[in-house]
């Protein structure tokens, strides 16, 4: 599948061609492919002049990247003590049970990424998911139920807060 080349052009000009720029550019590609794509990644380190080798280590190096498509909605469930002990993983498994995934999967239409996190750093709003940048805290089922439809119908995140608080 080849890869409308337009959104790297247009991030690889708000950058100095330069290896300083290589996380700041990985971080526009993935926001706008959902993901780092491995072709693109060759003509990113072509256009910072950076190995290749390089390259594909900072992308596989931090957890923030991720070389699989993720979902247009990625939700991430804390696991830090908190959160587990306040129910995380009674969330987790309810939002398997709704969307038909494992921790680390996709949904096949592409819409939801579900993970598991380590800690979020809001253990007195435990437990806590975040939909893609959103955060929501002391999640319930009928929260997460409400952020579920609220994204279903492709309202902003926003207006999925306002609908569970």
């Amino acid at each position: 599948m080849t890869l409308p080349r337009a959104p790297l052009q247009q991030i690889l000009t708000k950058y100095p061609p330069k290896e300083s720029s290589l996380i700041m550019v990985l971080q526009d590609v993935q926001d706008a492919y959902r993901h780092l794509p491995l072709e693109l990644l060759v003509e990113v380190a072509k256009a910072l002049e950076v190995p290749k080798a390089k390259v594909i280590a900072v992308a596989t190096f931090y957890k923030a990247f991720s070389l699989e498509p993720k979902g247009e909605v990625e939700i991430r469930v804390c696991r830090g003590t908190a959160c587990h002990v306040r129910g995380g993983l009674l969330i987790m498994d309810e939002f398997k049970r709704l969307l038909g995934i494992e921790e680390g999967e996709t949904t096949s239409d592409g819409k939801y990424t579900l993970e598991a996190v380590n800690c979020v750093g809001t253990c007195a709003m435990a437990p806590v998911v975040v939909v893609n940048d959103t955060y929501y805290g002391s999640m319930t089922v009928n929260k997460l139920n409400r952020i579920l439809r609220a994204t279903k119908s492709s309202k902003t995140a926003d207006a999925a807060r306002e609908e569970t608080e």
